[in-house]
């Protein structure tokens, strides 16, 4: 089992204005692994309170895993990427890679997604599209990576390849 938070980034759903599906799309997809979460919010597309909240939940919370939802795509308020960067210690990109390849199979509109996937000390910050259906899309991918990831990020992996 692995720790969660799950941060929306949304103008509008941080004033009230809009329900976040997306995050509970979060909730619902993750939860077919052995997760715990423990963080939830939701904030403004502004870099600064993204970074802030970023670096608070992974060590200060000691959060494993981050995932973010919005701000990732070409609007000029879209700044999650950006935030996301300015706290990782490594860009994991086989992640975003895979998120892209897999909505690309369902839309050409993927290609215009900025979202990254880092690691800051032992958390693994995953950014994810503000849309409810291309959350979904992006995640279930990256699922039956994660525990590893997460084991390898604290130390704890055995061998990633396998024995054949």
């Amino acid at each position: 089992m692995f720790t969660v938070g799950i941060l929306t980034v949304s103008d509008k759903g941080w004033r009230g204005e809009r329900q976040d599906r997306s995050g509970e799309v979060i909730r619902e997809t993750i939860s077919q692994i052995d997760v715990r979460i423990i963080n939830y919010d939701i904030v403004p597309d502004e870099k600064e309170l993204i970074a802030q909240k970023l670096i608070k939940w992974a060590d200060e919370d000691g959060v494993d895993v981050i995932i973010t939802t919005g701000g990732t795509g070409l609007s000029p308020r879209d700044v999650t990427p950006e935030a996301t960067l300015s706290v990782v210690d490594r860009v994991v990109p086989g992640f975003a890679e895979t998120m892209r390849a897999e909505s690309l199979k369902k839309t050409p509109m993927a290609m215009l997604s900025r979202a990254v996937v880092g690691a800051r000390g032992s958390c693994l910050i995953i950014n994810l599209p503000g849309s409810p259906k291309a959350v979904r899309e992006c995640l279930e991918p990256v699922i039956p990576a994660l525990s590893h990831a997460v084991e390898t990020l604290k130390g704890q992996a055995s061998e990633c390849a396998s024995a054949d």
